[in-house]
């Protein structure tokens, strides 16, 4: 399906510069190339990419903004579901990280029917990725599993999974909690839902067959691929980011896709945004990237738990990230510093001494979310 691989191409974004995006969201260019394939920083490896960003705002579709002003752009990211539907007048975002759900429309005829039909096909987006174009207003077969099946229930407590419940659902939370604010000069008429309390755990269930799979076939701990996964989409498996990551662990295919295609699965080219929108083929590619990781770029580190702290921050900011922590001129030598020392000096040089401030607090969160998960907490 081209409609994602293109993505890029499919919608514009009129009268907005690169520096009010930046003003709007906190950019992070870092991971444009953060699955690198050499020990050795390549030229501009970590530097912002300014022409992918424009070629991104230029992606945006015009009718957004002509819509809902320029104050109220949103988009999908990495953990947070943004679909619009009704040629661009109504629209959902699911915010995993705060568990929360805002449906809203900002039709001026019968808006209350139009908030309606947005809500009950946000109940039930089926769990396919694949059939559900995030950069349009097209509208979703509904059909399948819902999306948010058991993370969402109704005014009866009870997990909503059929048309008649997604309908009965939606009716009473216009005659109960309809709420109404002022958005470019119009009216938008929205609702709130909360997220179940367990959601992330509900979601990190789904993909457990996966997972085990994965960390059978390429000797990655299953609690580690889990806490990556948290970090990276919060089990979120439309996620997209502004460094053309895709999928559960935000895999780039130019990078990390084309290191596994190639070392891993003898094949050419790279993942295609819809390749990797396939939670089974994004968690077998995220943890063959792993599997690279731990068995060439960094075969030479000699403690396992080491290994583990620089295979997690090399995941997010490279392998020449990790060894520009400990010597910026001789790889040898980083290497040789790095096995010199005891894992939680390692650690600590990682999260400390890191060149990159992201790549520093994502080995803290990774490990917090693996500890979690060994504690059932998840």
């Amino acid at each position: 399906m081209k409609k994602l691989a293109y993505f890029l191409t499919a919608l514009i974004l009129t009268g907005c510069s690169r520096e009010f995006i930046e003003s709007m969201y906190d950019i992070d260019y870092e991971p444009t190339n953060r699955f690198a394939k050499n020990l050795a920083q390549l030229p501009g490896q970590f530097q912002k990419d300014t022409a992918a960003l424009d070629a991104l705002i230029n992606s945006f579709s015009g009718n957004i903004e002509k819509r809902w002003g320029s104050r109220e752009i949103k988009v999908a990211g990495k953990s947070n579901y943004v679909k619009y539907i009704d040629n661009y007048l109504s629209r959902a975002e699911v915010d995993f990280q705060n568990g929360s759900i805002v449906i809203e429309t900002v039709s001026p005829i019968d808006p209350k029917q139009h908030l309606k039909n947005a809500i009950i096909t946000t109940l039930l987006t089926p769990d396919d990725p694949g059939n559900v174009d995030l950069f349009s207003s097209q509208d979703i077969k509904l059909e399948g599993r819902p999306f948010l099946y058991q993370q969402v229930v109704d005014q009866d407590n009870q997990p909503i999974q059929w048309s008649w419940r997604a309908q009965r659902f939606a009716d009473y939370l216009i005659a109960n909690k309809l709420k109404v604010k002022d958005v470019d000069f119009k009216k938008a008429y929205y609702v709130e839902i909360p997220l179940v309390e367990n959601q992330v755990e509900i979601r990190s269930y789904q993909y457990a067959d996966i997972v085990r799979r994965a960390s059978n076939k390429y000797g990655i701990p299953e609690d580690l691929i889990y806490a990556i996964i948290k970090t990276e989409s919060s089990f979120n498996p439309y996620a997209v980011s502004w460094a053309n990551a895709y999928g559960l662990m935000q895999v780039v295919p130019k990078t990390a896709g084309r290191d596994v295609f190639k070392l891993v699965k003898n094949r050419s080219g790279e993942p295609t945004p819809e390749y990797l929108f396939n939670p089974e083929n994004n968690i077998d590619t995220g943890t063959a990237y792993f599997y690279i990781l731990k068995n060439r770029y960094l075969k030479d580190v000699t403690h396992p738990l080491t290994l583990e702290y620089t295979m997690i921050s090399a995941y997010n900011g490279g392998t020449g990230g990790v060894l520009n922590t400990f010597n910026r001129n001789d790889r040898k030598r980083a290497m040789r510093d790095i096995n010199s020392l005891q894992p939680n000096q390692v650690y600590w040089a990682l999260t400390n001494k890191h060149p990159k401030a992201e790549a520093r607090r994502y080995l803290e969160k990774v490990t917090k979310f693996k500890s979690d998960f060994n504690s059932g907490g998840i």
